[in-house]
C-alpha cells in the first residue's frame, strides 16, 4: 500500500482507487446521484446514500458529533 502522510495524499489516494468522490459541500452543492439512485426518489423510494463528514479541526468535529446520535452509534471504527 501507499504510503499516506496528509489529507491531500489521503483523498487523491481514495479518489484514484474509486472508492469516494471530491469533497463537496451538500448544502451548496448538493449529493451526486447515479440514475438508479435518482429514479429511486423521483419514484418516492428513500436511498440509502452514505457521506463521510469532514472537519477542520478535531474540536469541531467533536461539536458536532456532540449530540448527533447516528455519528455515535454508526462509528464502527471508535479507537
Amino acid at each position: 500500500m501507499t504510503e499516506i502522510n496528509n489529507f491531500d495524499e489521503w483523498i487523491s489516494y481514495g479518489m484514484e482507487q474509486g472508492w469516494c468522490g471530491p469533497p463537496l459541500c451538500e448544502t451548496h452543492d448538493g449529493l451526486p446521484y447515479t440514475k438508479e439512485e435518482e429514479s429511486e426518489l423521483d419514484e418516492g423510494h428513500d436511498p440509502c446514500i452514505h457521506v463521510i463528514r469532514l472537519f477542520d479541526s478535531p474540536e469541531a468535529k467533536a461539536e458536532a458529533e456532540e449530540g448527533h446520535s447516528p455519528s455515535q452509534w454508526r462509528n464502527n471504527w471508535k479507537s
